[in-house]
Formats: C-alpha cells, structure tokens, sequence
C-alpha cells in the first residue's frame, strides 16, 4: 500500500520544540538538553505519520520519545501534529535513523526501540537495505538498557521470518515474546496509520517484542 497525501499544515506554527534533523540534535547526545527533565528514552525508527508517536507520548507521560522519519515532509508533519497537540515529551526528526543510531546514541541509554512496518524492499537484491539488517541490530543491542525492549511488527511473513532469525543468530535479545492483537475501541486506536489500514482490509499483521536481559 502507498502513502497517502498529506493533511495541509498551518505553516504559522512555530515547530522548533518539536521538530529537528539529526544533524540539528544535541552533541553530545543530551535528551535533557531537548525535553527539559530525565525521563525513560524509546525511539522510533521510520515513524510515518506519527500516529504512534503521537499515542505514546500522551499515553505515557512519563517518558520520551523520538521518531526518526527519513522522509522530510513527513517528518516535518508528524512535528506539526505534536506541537499542534502541544505534547511536550515528544519529537519528530528528520533524517538517517541507522546513521543517528550508530553515530549519536549512546550505550545502555534507551527504555525501548520501535520499528512498525518498514519497507519491505521487495527484490531479494535489495534486501540488504531493509531497515532490520546485522549492523542496527547490533546497535539496538548496545543502546538499548537492561529491561530494554525492541519492538518489531510487519504485515510481510517473509520480511518478519527473516527478521526473526536474523535476531536469533546476532543477538542475546530474549523472545520473540507475544504481542495478543487486541480490538481498537475508536478509529484512530492502532499502533500505526499502516497497522489500522492493513487490519481494515482483513490482512494478517506480524508482531514481536524482545528484550534484553
């Protein structure tokens, strides 16, 4: 399935609380520095339209979050839809996540990594760009802190089958633990603008949490 055009933004609405680029971050990395208090840190991976983000954040005050959108415009939506709702634990950035991943976040510093339907790459030639590869598991591994969870859903078999394993042979993480599928009780109540789509048209989404001990 394709994305979708965009809702038109209210251009007079001032962002920089709520949108970066990687390169604009704080360095060294300071979650302090862009939130104004210590709290438990999950991230994002390839956030859309930030309706996880958007549910997260309200729904646990108590944390943070960041979601990484490598697509500017999206990204760039999903911070209007923050400030819009003016959450104030919560941010879009735009840019490379794997790059941000390896190059700025730091050992032991994340309570959860979230990675929701991610570009198949269909071809099997180009199955070495899809997002759950070697190098970002490990990186997942080493940022994420003890009790740490990743989170992993497709609606692809091959792709999550092969993630699985993947996880399997190059990780210590713990699972795949089971993740019940439960019913939306409104029609925006879906981990994802893709999940609620997917599930809308009666297909099969794939679901796995593992976490490091």
């Amino acid at each position: 399935m394709g994305r979708r055009a965009l809702p038109k933004i209210d251009q007079t609405l001032d962002l920089s609380r709520h949108f970066y680029k990687v390169e604009t971050l704080p360095a060294p990395w300071d979650p302090v520095a862009i939130f104004g208090r210590e709290a438990p840190l999950e991230i994002e991976l390839g956030s859309g339209k930030g309706l996880f983000l958007q549910n997260a954040a309200m729904g646990t005050p108590e944390r943070n979050f960041i979601g990484v959108e490598v697509a500017y415009k999206y990204a760039k939506f999903i911070g209007h839809r923050l400030a819009k709702r003016d959450i104030t634990n919560a941010i879009a950035v735009h840019g490379d996540g794997l790059k941000m991943f390896r190059e700025q976040v730091p050992d032991a510093s994340l309570a959860a990594v979230h990675v929701y339907f991610p570009d198949p790459w269909w071809k099997a030639r180009h199955h070495k760009r899809r997002v759950m590869n070697e190098s970002f598991l490990e990186d997942v591994v080493r940022t994420l802190q003890p009790g740490g969870k990743l989170h992993f859903w497709t609606d692809v078999k091959d792709y999550y089958d092969a993630a699985l394993e993947l996880i399997a042979q190059v990780t210590p993480l713990v699972g795949p633990l089971e993740v019940p599928e439960r019913e939306a009780e409104h029609d925006l109540d879906f981990r994802t603008h893709f999940e609620r789509r997917t599930r809308l048209h009666g297909e099969p989404v794939y679901r796995s949490e593992f976490v490091k001990q």
